[in-house]
């Protein structure tokens, strides 16, 4: 199962997700209570082994502005989450980067993964980062392919039971993952990549 843990902030909070086993880590880099500059990531992002998977996570700015904040912070992808077009992952193909697209599910939502060129889909809550969690039972209607990762309102206690109803090949936490909003509870970290392996 891979697990990636998003809304990263601090040296420690890289350094306990790596040991705990994450897969992939995020960065927020847009308006969020989980915000951090393109500096500071850049900074995170060097603490990474290439093992592990450095996601820069944006929503609400052009694609061009994404690129260009992903290229600054040295990921190694850049996920557009929202109401990004296939022409935005169009304009950004060309970029050393792997693309992530993450939308909530909605009756026209392309659940394909790779229709828009990105290597990875992510369905989230309708309320991103809110830890709201959503009816995965509709997923039974309209069920992802490939590699696909599922969120929104997952934590240690529900993501096993989760990932037995939706069957995804991932999963992505953060407001699950925290003691306050916007700060990591490191004991919760390691508890969820355990539970959504075991």
């Amino acid at each position: 199962m891979f697990v990636k843990l998003c809304g990263l902030r601090t040296e420690s909070d890289v350094a306990v997700a790596v040991e705990a086993g994450a897969d992939a880590v995020g960065f927020v880099l847009t308006a969020s209570p989980r915000q951090i500059d393109a500096g500071l990531a850049r900074s995170l992002v060097a603490e990474v082994p290439p093992h592990v998977l450095t996601v820069a996570v944006v929503r609400g700015i052009t694609a061009a502005e994404a690129g260009e904040l992903a290229l600054k912070t040295g990921v190694a992808a850049l996920q557009l989450h929202g109401d990004y077009s296939k022409d935005a992952f169009d304009e950004l193909a060309h970029h050393p980067f792997q693309l992530v697209r993450a939308t909530a599910l909605g009756p026209e939502t392309d659940v394909r993964t790779g229709a828009f060129g990105e290597e990875l889909l992510l369905i989230d809550s309708p309320v991103a980062g809110s830890g709201e969690q959503w009816d995965i039972t509709r997923l039974e209607d309209n069920r992802p392919s490939g590699k696909w990762v599922l969120a929104g309102g997952l934590a240690p206690e529900t993501v096993a039971e989760a990932i037995s109803v939706a069957a995804p090949w991932g999963v992505d936490v953060s407001s699950g993952i925290e003691s306050s909003r916007g700060v990591k509870d490191h004991g919760r970290m390691r508890e969820f990549v355990a539970a959504a392996r075991g």
